[in-house]
């Protein structure tokens, strides 16, 4: 089941980073970036009561002039419209109701997706509630006063949204065909991969219906198994802003990897491995997904006896913090290695869902501590207790030791390795969470 996507819209000024970080904890601000990831903070995932909702900030650049503002929400409100289920519209109770307000308005009451229509500011509600009644004439709902500095009517707001959240059907619980995202920046051949597989497939493409996403989803039958290609190439707007066009490209690829369990890293082989690429296997890689490299148009490159080892390098080099990922080099075109790609994509969902015994890993850890004594801080030497594998998709592992602070990211790197020599885990990230107990409960 993916998670519901909720972007924010509205004016600048009228406080829409302020809710964004508000919204999703501290944790923004401060996040620890991972190595190689540059981080545009676009999106966070938040919890409320028992859901979780991937948020999104459609925000960007602050035009100067009024006529530009209003086209840049217009693009903003697009980009929610297009990715979001739930859209939450932010006005200002000070500056009152605007031109440009009700003009958005129109745009999101015609696009028939749920929005809740926030009015920030409100720090004394009894105040300014006659202010707030006038949000009414936008016509898009009851207007919920809040102040996101001061933190007020939040918790009402949140419950607004995830009231528009879908119930999870039983239909939607056994899913279980294989969820592929393509994912790339633009003119790397993501759909002409998607078309040659269903040339080889023979499959009609139906777009799913009740999907709100414009990624297009297409069902392609490989060797009587079905898989869900989730293609993100599916929307190109004209954009006047590159930037604007980027992170509208990243939205996009933020929701699509939500809904997959791997992701197709397509990337250019004429172009070489670029900074953009990284930015986006990123993304996968952050939201623990199975991860396949798929060099397309190797048929384009001159090749020696080294070509291959010095292009993996360079891949490697770039997206060093995704050493798991498998590498695969394609052509689209001419169809070379494409059929390849169902055989990496049943293995890396097997790795994705693989459990090992408890038992078993404690050996590994053992032998691994054996091995190579864990460090120590000021004569306080680190103890690790005990393993377990708490979740799959990705593998996910709990480790208990005496002291936290202790537990340098080195040395778990060391513990994943073990794991890996152990059991491969090609093509999915590992996650461990550590976890203090001290001496006398154990």
């Amino acid at each position: 089941m993916s998670k519901p996507v909720v972007a924010i819209v509205g004016r600048p000024n009228v406080g829409k980073s302020t809710l964004f970080n508000v919204l999703a904890g501290e944790m923004i601000s401060i996040v620890k970036d991972t190595p190689g990831v540059t981080r545009d903070r676009i999106y966070a995932d938040v919890s409320w009561l028992d859901q979780d909702f991937t948020l999104i900030d459609t925000g960007g650049i602050e035009p100067e002039s009024s006529d530009i503002i209003l086209s840049q929400m217009r693009e903003q409100a697009q980009i929610a419209i297009d990715t979001a289920d739930v859209i939450i519209f932010i006005t200002d109770v000070r500056q009152g109701l605007v031109d440009a307000d009700s003009k958005v308005a129109d745009m999101l009451r015609r696009a028939r997706k749920p929005v809740i229509l926030a009015v920030n500011k409100v720090d004394n509600f009894d105040k300014f509630m006659p202010d707030v009644y006038e949000f009414y004439n936008l016509g898009i709902g009851d207007p919920n006063p809040v102040s996101a500095s001061s933190r007020l009517g939040i918790g009402d707001l949140l419950d607004a949204v995830v009231s528009y959240f879908p119930e999870k059907t039983e239909e939607e619980e056994e899913d279980e065909r294989p969820r592929v995202a393509i994912v790339g920046k633009p003119n790397v051949g993501k759909s002409s991969i998607i078309n040659k597989l269903l040339g080889e497939n023979r499959v009609i493409v139906s777009d799913i219906a009740g999907t709100t996403r414009d990624a297009i989803d297409t069902e392609i039958v490989h060797d009587g198994r079905e898989y869900v290609f989730i293609d993100t190439a599916g929307l190109r707007r004209k954009s006047k802003i590159k930037e604007e066009l980027e992170r509208y490209s990243i939205i996009r690829t933020v929701t699509a990897v939500e809904r997959a369990d791997v992701v197709l890293m397509v990337i250019d082989a004429v172009e070489g491995v670029t900074e953009q690429d990284a930015k986006i296997a990123g993304i996968a890689h952050e939201r623990g997904k199975g991860v396949i490299i798929v060099v397309n148009k190797w048929d384009a490159i001159e090749k020696n006896d080294k070509t291959m080892r010095e292009y993996e390098g360079k891949i490697r080099n770039v997206l060093s913090y995704m050493p798991y990922a498998e590498i695969m080099y394609i052509s689209a075109k001419t169809g070379q290695r494409i059929h390849k790609l169902f055989e990496m994509i049943d293995m890396v969902i097997e790795n994705q869902s693989l459990r090992i015994a408890t038992g078993v890993l404690n050996e590994i850890m053992t032998e691994a501590v054996a091995m190579q004594q864990p460090p120590s801080d000021k004569g306080k030497r680190l103890k690790l207790y005990y393993i377990t594998q708490v979740s799959v998709k990705p593998p996910t592992f709990v480790i208990f030791v005496n002291d936290k602070e202790l537990m340098h990211f080195s040395y778990t790197r060391y513990l994943e390795n073990k794991i890996r020599e152990a059991f491969g885990f090609r093509g999915t990230s590992l996650k461990f969470f550590i976890r203090e107990r001290k001496e006398k409960e154990k």
